[in-house]
């Protein structure tokens, strides 16, 4: 079955950087757009960016835009996340989704891997 496992989570301190990464299997990974997203306690789901099959196209939220950038190496079958210039508001459990699209939306994405937090102090 298809598994996504995400990791690299923690606790960091304002204007710390964390890499996440997102393990895949089960799935032709190179056929995939994966994407991450993330959601704050009391507050519904937030598309973060994602990283298209196609030419490994990336599209950012503007609220990381700038300090978050998304890769994939599709040798290893895992997508990564690197977010530098972390700031409290950045505080979430981080998921990651695999889709045929590549679209911001949460519907767009049919395989969910379960979260890694991140929590960033001030």
């Amino acid at each position: 079955q298809v598994q996504l496992v995400a990791s690299g989570g923690g606790l960091v301190q304002a204007g710390g950087s964390l890499r996440l990464s997102c393990a895949a299997s089960g799935l032709t990974f190179s056929d995939y757009t994966v994407a991450w997203f993330r959601q704050a306690p009391g507050k519904e789901r937030e598309f973060v960016a994602f990283i298209s099959w196609r030419h490994s196209s990336t599209y950012y939220a503007d609220s990381v835009k700038g300090r978050f950038t998304i890769s994939r190496d599709n040798a290893k079958n895992t997508a990564y996340l690197q977010m530098n210039s972390l700031n409290p508001q950045d505080t979430a459990v981080y998921s990651c989704a695999a889709g045929a699209g590549a679209q911001p939306g949460t519907t767009a994405y049919r395989y969910w891997g379960q979260g890694t937090q991140v929590t960033v102090s001030s």
